[in-house]
């Protein structure tokens, strides 16, 4: 089992029994259209297959693991502390690219990462680098992005932050080796799975009120257009004889079980929230075509690796 790199809102480790006891008892390649933070991927550690998220930064990030975990781990060495000075030989040491002060070595680097969405230019080593420091420097290890995508989460607090995870780098680019990597919609998958194959579909939750707004990590949103789309693929995938399984808020029963999958309810712990007495379970739902006599046995994670 490999440890996930990131942090990342909406992961799913509280989760993985419950989806593994949906698995098939054999599949070809595993698939997972919406990544994020990719616990169930690394935790099952598939053969090779794909993976894809909208967000840019994100699917970089995973190929400079895949690609060059030795030269990223070097950069996440070569940094300093989040309360630092800022560091004199680069850009940002007083000012961000809207004038703003920067007021310690965290707020420069922030700015350094910020060179794709304001200055239209970007290192892809480094600009992987930078996302796994603020990820674990930042307050709560958040994702946000501004109306611009700039990422904008301000310093977090920490006695000694581990932002270089040297073991899980290399870890995570063992499992990612055979990988492709996408960003791009999710319906890529509809041409790249074949039959036999594992798709997991992990998309931005459909709130569960009006005040509720999962969705919300990056500039880009997920409707409930989108939800139906995600619908209408989870069908064209089950016509093709691709095993689908899917995590949703409650709110998204009826649709799953109106097209004909298997649906139940699971709580599960909101991993973060800035109030930590406010991590409540929710309801979701595990929707799935994979039928209970074609399931894995309890205790069982992967058949693919045999």
């Amino acid at each position: 089992m490999v440890q996930p790199v990131l942090k990342w809102a909406g992961g799913k480790r509280q989760l993985l029994d419950e989806l593994y006891s949906r698995f098939p008892e054999q599949y070809e390649s595993y698939h997972e259209p919406f990544f994020g933070g990719g616990a169930l991927f690394f935790d099952i550690e598939p053969r090779d297959g794909s993976i894809n998220d909208t967000n840019p930064r994100l699917v970089n990030f995973y190929k400079q693991v895949r690609d060059q975990p030795q030269e990223l781990i070097d950069i996440l060495r070569s940094f300093d502390d989040p309360e630092s000075d800022a560091d004199e030989s680069r850009d940002y040491t007083e000012e961000n690219h809207k004038g703003r002060e920067i007021k310690n070595y965290y707020y420069q680097q922030r700015a350094l990462f910020n060179k794709r969405p304001y200055a239209d230019e970007f290192d892809p080593l480094e600009e992987a680098a930078l996302l796994l420091y603020l990820n674990r420097t930042c307050y709560n290890g958040l994702y946000r992005e501004n109306s611009s995508g700039g990422f904008n989460v301000p310093i977090g607090r920490y006695a000694n932050p581990d932002w270089v995870q040297e073991e899980r780098i290399r870890e995570a680019s063992r499992v990612l080796e055979n990988t492709e990597i996408f960003n791009t919609d999710f319906e890529y998958v509809l041409e790249y799975a074949s039959e036999g194959d594992l798709v997991y579909f992990d998309p931005p939750y459909e709130p569960m009120s009006p005040t509720a707004n999962f969705n919300d990590y990056s500039e880009e949103g997920f409707d409930i257009d989108d939800q139906k789309r995600l619908v209408e693929t989870a069908k064209e995938l089950d016509e093709q004889g691709v095993y689908v399984i899917l995590s949703n808020s409650g709110v998204m029963y009826d649709m799953y079980d109106d097209a004909g999958f298997h649906v139940e309810i699971e709580g599960a712990t909101r991993a973060i929230n800035s109030d930590s007495q406010n991590r409540d379970e929710v309801d979701e739902i595990i929707a799935t075509n994979v039928p209970e006599s074609a399931r894995q046995e309890a205790g069982q994670k992967s058949i693919a690796e045999f």
